[in-house]
């Protein structure tokens, strides 16, 4: 399968180039055209528990769309927010993601949650994180540019909550204040995630929080 993004980092969108029984699947909303003769199937992406989980507790929409190439076509796909897509490949393991950044996927790739436990309500008001697994790839998009990290045995790492991506399941994760009670309550920083590798992680150069309370201020006036 052949893919580009263009105008990353800041506005990217993905284009793929679909041969003839190829298949791509992307989240609810994230289509932007096609070219050629395209079969579209919307369905739960892994089961319809699994699919409720994710609508309950993650925000997620129930359904996904794949589309199936009849003949040579092109798909644009584009997040709903600013920022970069970036490609990861999958060879039967796992990987996490956070709940705004799954964009697409294509190969026999399952979906699902990863719990988080009810520190994570604490970390960002939500219980699970996305899960994808399987072999193929997916494609996960980022609130403005995204890095790859890639933590060594028992390195550690501490990542504010909001601005964390994605990482793969080998890594071990804690969620702690940030410093003290005053740092905490004042510092502006609030909850981060301390990680523990070995394993890969993603994270991205901007955080909606900000913003949204930027927009607030208007929104009163």
């Amino acid at each position: 399968m052949r893919w580009k993004v263009d105008y990353s980092p800041s506005y990217s969108i993905l284009k793929l180039f679909l041969e003839p029984g190829e298949a791509v699947t992307a989240e609810a909303g994230a289509y932007v055209l096609h070219k050629g003769d395209v079969e579209i199937k919307t369905h739960t992406g892994g089961g319809l528990l699994k699919a409720l989980t994710r609508a309950m507790f993650a925000g997620e929409s129930i359904f996904v769309n794949t589309f199936i190439a009849r003949g040579n076509a092109e798909l644009w796909f584009a997040p709903g927010v600013p920022g970069d897509i970036v490609y990861v490949p999958l060879q039967g393991q796992e990987l996490i993601i956070q709940d705004a950044s799954y964009l697409a996927h294509h190969g026999n790739v399952d979906l699902g949650v990863a719990w988080r436990g009810f520190k994570g309500l604490l970390a960002e008001g939500s219980l699970v994180w996305f899960k994808v697994k399987g072999v193929g790839g997916v494609w996960v998009n980022s609130y403005g540019a995204v890095e790859k990290l890639e933590l060594a045995p028992g390195e550690k790492m501490t990542v504010d909550n909001f601005h964390f991506v994605a990482m793969d399941p080998t890594v071990s994760w804690k969620v702690r204040k940030f410093g003290g009670i005053k740092s905490f309550v004042f510092g502006g920083e609030g909850v981060v995630i301390e990680i523990t590798g070995p394993g890969r992680v993603y994270v991205q150069t901007r955080t909606l929080p900000p913003l949204a309370a930027m927009l607030r201020k208007f929104i009163k006036r």
